[in-house]
């Protein structure tokens, strides 16, 4: 009897379990879908790059010029702000970036944003952004899509050499290029 006294009461004493986010936290890896193609016994290469992100929605609002501001440093999500891992040294823009885990901002202009690589990880938002932890700063063009992506995505594409990471939102994407 001691047994089950004792089982009631750890289950009434659960602490309450948070409820789902409105933007829910994905991954993206390179090579593209690695942890499904290691269950399966069908990586050819190890992993090289990561990035965790929440997801928010358009949910008919105005994304770019309003809710993610121009000109201001972005957390190119919701929530925490966006990490990238990188599991084996990288270059971009001509500067190498040891493996380790950083944090990626983006300022976003109208026409181009520019990418911001900063050594400080695990912080929300970009409310302790701190210019002089950038590792590294790349601005590309913003391109127009013909159709409204719904959720913030991202998704690396294998390149002749190296990677890209590609972020897309509403009507807009900007490419992040990577080389090995």
């Amino acid at each position: 009897m001691p047994v089950l006294l004792l089982c009631a009461l750890a289950l009434s004493a659960q602490p309450d379990l948070p409820s789902v986010d409105k933007s829910p936290l994905d991954i993206s890896y390179f090579p593209d879908n690695y942890p499904v193609l290691k269950i399966r016994d069908k990586v050819t290469d190890p992993p090289t790059a990561r990035v965790i992100y929440s997801r928010p929605k358009k949910e008919g609002r105005t994304v770019f010029g309003e809710l993610v501001a121009y000109d201001n440093v972005w957390r190119m999500g919701a929530n925490e702000a966006t990490e990238i891992e990188f599991f084996t040294p990288v270059t971009v823009n001509g500067k190498k970036i040891s493996k380790g885990r950083y944090t990626l901002y983006a300022i976003v202009k109208e026409d181009s944003w520019t990418f911001i690589i900063n050594k400080d990880a695990d912080t929300w938002g970009a409310f302790k952004y701190d210019e002089s932890k950038d590792i590294a700063r790349v601005t590309v063009s913003a391109e127009k899509t013909s159709d409204t992506v719904e959720a913030l995505s991202m998704k690396f594409v294998k390149t002749d050499t190296g990677f890209n990471l590609v972020v897309a939102w509403e009507n807009t994407f900007a490419v992040l290029p990577f080389s090995l």
